[in-house]
């Protein structure tokens, strides 16, 4: 018998300076945050799914945290795929619930990374996603490896670095709306380009900040029962794996977002038409560019002149991270995606006060990258009647 999953509870913390809390405490509270809103009681979760922590990379923290959140599910895993981990333990509990091995999982992430790690340990971590042999050496890191492709992009598309600026003026006045997010200065195109630059061609408003924060989600066969009447089922999940390093990329650098995206509208039996809101992975300007034109939400090139005209905005038929992203709202590692989760979720049910969007959303779609567009894993969410 195959099982419906429905998203019943979601929580996250603000992002940003979070002083005195580290992995687990932040954690806990996202946790308990998700249980609320799922109105659950900790016992009733059997199934327990955690992302990695750089700031406690601890080699069983999934049974670490059950322990010390006082949980003692039928199954505990850790999974680590970079930015995709947030989606991918979604997808994950998706596939447990519909196989009827469990009931509900928890899904969880979160840690310290900005008070929790020294900025040198910061970037030392992040290198380890290059290629140890040919890559590391060299001395890049993330942002030098996303700056390859959006050097590539801007030479094959034709646009500039303006054009990728929009996004992050995008993101920055939704963030503007949100209590909780890192980064709420409104800014202009001009102040990213004014930026210090950080790797050519990108600037410091073309990358996310480093967080504090956590995020959480329980997946569940029962839709439970809210006073607002909204039960959001996950209609379709797809995965891919193209590459690990930059210099084994294939040709195609988003294939990996192509087939992901494919497979989940195909599950969900539905297309990019009948999407109302997009909750895209946005470590930098490139990355929310390459994606939202991956995954067929624009044309080639048009990402930032789409942006620009209004297309993305709360008053647009496709509101693209209301939040904010990881550009403004913040990224504390793998807790990055599950906030684009717990938001699109808000949007669904019609919760989210002066930031809800101006149309009905009951069609959702969702995608993360993890590595240098490595790994993908695409959802599509639909609030049922």
């Amino acid at each position: 018998m195959t099982h419906t999953a429905y998203l019943r509870g979601v929580g996250m913390t603000p992002y940003g300076r979070l002083d005195g809390q580290d992995t687990l405490d932040l954690m806990g509270q996202a946790a308990t945050l998700a249980l609320a809103d799922a109105g659950l009681a900790r016992g009733e979760v059997d199934g327990l799914l955690v992302a990695y922590s750089t700031t406690l990379p601890h080699l069983m923290l999934g049974t670490l945290f059950a322990e010390h959140f006082g949980l003692q599910p039928t199954w505990s895993h850790g999974v680590q795929v970079g930015g995709a981990t947030g989606l991918t333990l979604v997808a994950l509990a998706s596939h447990l619930v519909r196989s009827g091995a469990v009931r509900r999982v928890l899904c969880v992430a979160g840690e310290n990374r900005l008070t929790g790690q020294s900025r040198d340990d910061s970037i030392k971590t992040l290198a380890q996603v290059g290629h140890a042999d040919y890559e590391v050496p060299l001395g890049a890191s993330i942002p030098a490896y996303y700056a390859l492709l959006a050097a590539r992009y801007l030479h094959e598309t034709g646009t500039t670095p303006a054009d990728l600026a929009e996004l992050a003026v995008l993101m920055r006045a939704h963030a503007a709306t949100h209590p909780g997010a890192q980064l709420r200065q409104p800014i202009a195109v001009a102040d990213v380009l004014a930026s210090k630059l950080v790797s050519a061609p990108l600037r410091l408003l073309d990358c996310c900040p480093i967080s504090d924060g956590a995020a959480a989600v329980i997946v569940d066969a029962e839709p439970g029962a809210r006073a607002d009447g909204a039960v959001i089922r996950i209609a379709g999940t797809g995965s891919a794996h193209t590459h690990q390093h930059v210099s084994a990329a294939p040709d195609d650098a988003a294939l990996g977002a192509r087939q992901a995206a494919a497979a989940a509208f195909a599950q969900a039996g539905r297309g990019v038409g009948d999407m109302r809101y997009v909750g895209m992975y946005d470590s930098f300007t490139v990355t929310l560019a390459m994606l939202l034109e991956a995954t067929g939400f624009c044309a080639p090139g048009q990402a930032g002149a789409t942006a620009r005209d209004g297309l993305f905005g709360p008053a647009g038929r496709l509101p693209l991270n209301t939040h904010g992203g990881l550009l403004s709202y913040g990224h504390c590692g793998a807790a990055g995606a599950l906030a684009h989760v717990a938001e699109a979720v808000a949007q669904m049910r019609g919760g989210c006060g002066a930031r809800q969007v101006a149309h009905e959303a009951p069609l959702a779609f969702l995608h993360s990258d993890g590595g240098v567009l490595s790994s993908h894993t695409s959802m599509v969410l639909e609030r049922d009647a």
